[in-house]
């Protein structure tokens, strides 16, 4: 996992009361820590956005963001993706510049400009919707997947079970978009891991991009934490029905899951979950186990 993780000496202190706390109350081990480093977007030579993320599965990434801001539709707007020269200050190529090049004739917002991406962009909850309602490339709405509730309250033990790096670290993010055959059986398709929860979503739609599978109808994305008003607009920008989190929603992200047509689960956590918007794409419980499938071979990128 070569910069995906970096060992540091830590102090552990003991305070359980034990023998062993009483005789060695502080221990110095090495933990295991996920990596952040920064990643500049370009536009030709040009800086277009820079996010601080986990290295790896950086074109998904900023084919994903890509998706998110709605720059681009599909497959065939994204001609190219490339990293560019750039140095640390041991002479190791960094990796931390990735160049994307466009089908001629699209159209490119002015560079520097973030869009719909921050929670602080001083803009009302409604013009923010309004925002994402023009940038919509699918409809969602009419999309008919139906999800018993027991195979949507598994999903994130799935998700869980397939996090290599969250094993190492305990500190990043996890979504995992799965597909639900008309046993119940939910098959994984994609899952990526990130220190950004917004990251391991756009790595996870960046890969669907470049794999031709947009819009993503008849899935479901489960993300390891809360369902926030970025993920829905996320969400629905690349055509998936259900967005299942193991927190809570916000109120925005609930609101603009009832504008775009998206599911919005929350609080899923194996016995129980709750449907804040499109219940009714959830169907019965199935009666008895459902065993998930092992994971494809392209799962975590590998």
């Amino acid at each position: 996992m070569a910069r995906l993780t970096q060992r540091r000496k830590v102090h552990r202190y003991l305070l359980d009361g034990s023998e062993a706390a009483m005789e060695f109350p502080v221990r110095v081990r090495e933990d295991v820590l996920a990596a952040e480093e920064p990643l500049e977007i370009r536009f030709g030579n040009l800086s277009f956005a820079v996010t601080m993320r986990t290295p790896g599965d950086d074109f998904d990434l900023v084919a994903g963001f890509l998706v998110s801001e709605g720059i681009i539709r599909s497959q065939e707007d994204l001609v190219s993706l490339r990293f560019c020269a750039g140095e640390d200050e041991t002479g190791r190529q960094t990796f931390n510049v990735v160049e994307a090049q466009f089908r001629p004739g699209l159209v490119l917002p002015d560079t520097g400009r973030h869009v719909y991406t921050s929670s602080s962009c001083g803009i009302c909850g409604s013009t923010s919707i309004e925002a994402v309602r023009k940038t919509l490339n699918h409809d969602v709405h009419g999309d008919r997947l139906r999800v018993p509730v027991d195979v949507l309250a598994r999903l994130p033990e799935q998700l869980r079970e397939a996090q290599a790096l969250f094993d190492k670290t305990g500190g990043v993010h996890a979504a995992g978009l799965f597909r639900i055959d008309d046993g119940g059986t939910a098959e994984l398709l994609c899952l990526r891991e990130d220190v950004g929860r917004h990251n391991a979503v756009d790595k996870v739609i960046g890969w669907a991009l470049r794999e031709g599978l947009l819009p993503l109808r008849g899935t479901v994305l489960q993300v390891s934490g809360r369902a926030s008003f970025e993920l829905v607009q996320k969400a629905a920008l690349a055509g998936i029905p259900v967005l299942a989190a193991v927190s809570a929603p916000s109120s925005l992200a609930a609101d603009l899951a009832a504008d775009t047509g998206v599911t919005l689960v929350g609080f899923s956590r194996g016995k129980s979950l709750n449907a804040y918007v499109g219940q009714e794409r959830l169907a019965p419980a199935l009666a008895g186990p459902h065993p998930h499938r092992k994971l494809p071979a392209n799962v975590n990128g590998k």
